[in-house]
């Protein structure tokens, strides 16, 4: 049986904005897992020119209720003022999705 999970993708300026982006939302639980897919070059429209720039692609994954919330925390938290971010939905091998969901969960704090 597969488990829904929820992919996101963005582009930051360099490693160090990757890492702490990264390392916060994995301290508040709302990804299970961070892949920093490496540097690439991005060419786009912004401010009536066509720019290039070198940037770092993460990859986030994380359950389909934590999805939102990941989405607001990275967009609050990006130096870009309309930073990349991409979400969907992916289906994940029953062990994996699970671990996902649990990993996502916050303590409970009795």
């Amino acid at each position: 049986m597969s488990v829904n999970v929820t992919l996101i993708l963005t582009t930051v300026p360099d490693a160090a904005v990757a890492q702490k982006l990264a390392a916060d939302a994995l301290a508040a639980r709302l990804c299970a897992c961070v892949t920093q897919l490496g540097s690439v070059q991005s060419s786009y429209h912004w401010q009536g020119a066509v720019e290039t720039a070198q940037e770092i692609q993460l990859l986030f994954k994380t359950s389909v209720v934590r999805a939102l919330e990941l989405e607001q925390y990275i967009q609050a938290q990006h130096p870009y003022d309309t930073p990349e971010i991409l979400s969907w939905q992916a289906t994940a091998s029953a062990a994996y999705g699970q671990w996902i969901t649990a990993e996502t969960q916050r303590p409970l704090h009795v």
